[in-house]
Protein backbone atom coordinates (compact mmCIF):
# COMPACT_ATOMS: atom_id res chain seq x y z
CA UNK A 1 0.00 0.00 0.00
CA UNK A 2 1.16 3.41 -0.89
CA UNK A 3 2.30 5.92 1.77
CA UNK A 4 -0.15 9.04 2.14
CA UNK A 5 0.77 12.49 0.50
CA UNK A 6 2.27 14.62 3.27
CA UNK A 7 0.66 18.68 3.16
CA UNK A 8 3.75 19.73 0.89
CA UNK A 9 3.45 17.29 -1.66
CA UNK A 10 -0.11 18.50 -1.62
CA UNK A 11 0.15 22.04 -2.21
CA UNK A 12 2.70 21.25 -4.89
CA UNK A 13 0.06 19.33 -6.76
CA UNK A 14 -2.19 22.33 -6.28
CA UNK A 15 0.29 24.71 -7.25
CA UNK A 16 1.13 22.66 -10.15
CA UNK A 17 -2.69 22.17 -11.75
CA UNK A 18 -3.92 25.48 -10.94
CA UNK A 19 -0.62 27.65 -12.10
CA UNK A 20 0.20 29.32 -9.14
CA UNK A 21 2.84 29.42 -6.40
CA UNK A 22 3.17 26.97 -3.38
CA UNK A 23 2.31 30.40 -1.16
CA UNK A 24 -0.99 31.01 -2.80
CA UNK A 25 -2.05 27.26 -2.53
CA UNK A 26 -1.40 27.17 0.94
CA UNK A 27 -3.58 30.39 1.55
CA UNK A 28 -6.12 28.66 -0.64
CA UNK A 29 -6.29 25.38 0.99
CA UNK A 30 -5.78 27.17 4.42
CA UNK A 31 -9.23 29.39 3.54
CA UNK A 32 -11.06 26.40 2.41
CA UNK A 33 -9.91 24.64 5.75
CA UNK A 34 -11.07 27.32 7.93
CA UNK A 35 -13.92 27.59 5.98
CA UNK A 36 -15.06 23.68 6.60
CA UNK A 37 -14.19 24.39 10.30
CA UNK A 38 -16.69 27.41 10.47
CA UNK A 39 -19.31 25.32 8.17
CA UNK A 40 -19.37 21.66 10.10
CA UNK A 41 -22.16 22.61 12.37
CA UNK A 42 -24.36 23.43 9.78
CA UNK A 43 -23.40 20.66 7.04
CA UNK A 44 -19.98 21.35 5.12
CA UNK A 45 -20.00 19.91 1.25
CA UNK A 46 -17.30 19.49 -0.89
CA UNK A 47 -19.02 18.58 -4.63
CA UNK A 48 -17.44 15.46 -5.85
CA UNK A 49 -15.56 14.56 -2.37
CA UNK A 50 -17.91 14.43 0.32
CA UNK A 51 -19.61 16.63 3.45
CA UNK A 52 -18.88 16.89 6.92
CA UNK A 53 -21.59 16.63 9.16
CA UNK A 54 -22.63 16.81 12.89
CA UNK A 55 -23.79 13.62 14.36
CA UNK A 56 -25.65 13.32 17.76
CA UNK A 57 -24.32 9.70 19.54
CA UNK A 58 -26.35 8.01 21.68
CA UNK A 59 -25.14 7.36 25.07
CA UNK A 60 -24.49 3.54 25.24
CA UNK A 61 -22.60 1.09 27.79
CA UNK A 62 -19.11 0.00 27.56
CA UNK A 63 -16.06 -1.44 29.24
CA UNK A 64 -13.45 -0.34 30.58
CA UNK A 65 -10.82 -2.93 28.70
CA UNK A 66 -8.09 -2.90 31.81
CA UNK A 67 -10.17 -4.16 34.34
CA UNK A 68 -13.10 -5.38 32.28
CA UNK A 69 -15.94 -3.60 34.41
CA UNK A 70 -19.05 -1.94 32.78
CA UNK A 71 -19.31 2.25 31.90
CA UNK A 72 -21.88 4.29 30.90
CA UNK A 73 -20.26 6.42 27.98
CA UNK A 74 -22.12 9.52 27.66
CA UNK A 75 -23.82 11.17 24.61
CA UNK A 76 -21.77 13.44 23.01
CA UNK A 77 -22.16 15.15 19.11
CA UNK A 78 -19.15 13.95 16.64
CA UNK A 79 -18.47 15.67 13.47
CA UNK A 80 -18.01 12.82 10.73
CA UNK A 81 -17.12 12.78 6.61
CA UNK A 82 -19.13 11.01 4.46
CA UNK A 83 -17.67 10.57 0.84
CA UNK A 84 -19.47 11.81 -2.23
CA UNK A 85 -20.76 8.97 -4.26
CA UNK A 86 -18.45 10.04 -7.36
CA UNK A 87 -15.55 9.51 -4.60
CA UNK A 88 -17.02 5.92 -3.80
CA UNK A 89 -16.78 5.13 -7.12
CA UNK A 90 -13.10 6.06 -7.69
CA UNK A 91 -11.55 4.71 -4.87
CA UNK A 92 -13.87 1.52 -4.95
Amino acid sequence: MAKPKTKSEILAGIAEAAGMSKKQAAAALEALVNMAYKGAKDGFTLPGLGKLVLVQRKARKGRNPATGAEIMIPAKKVVKFRLAKAAKDAVL
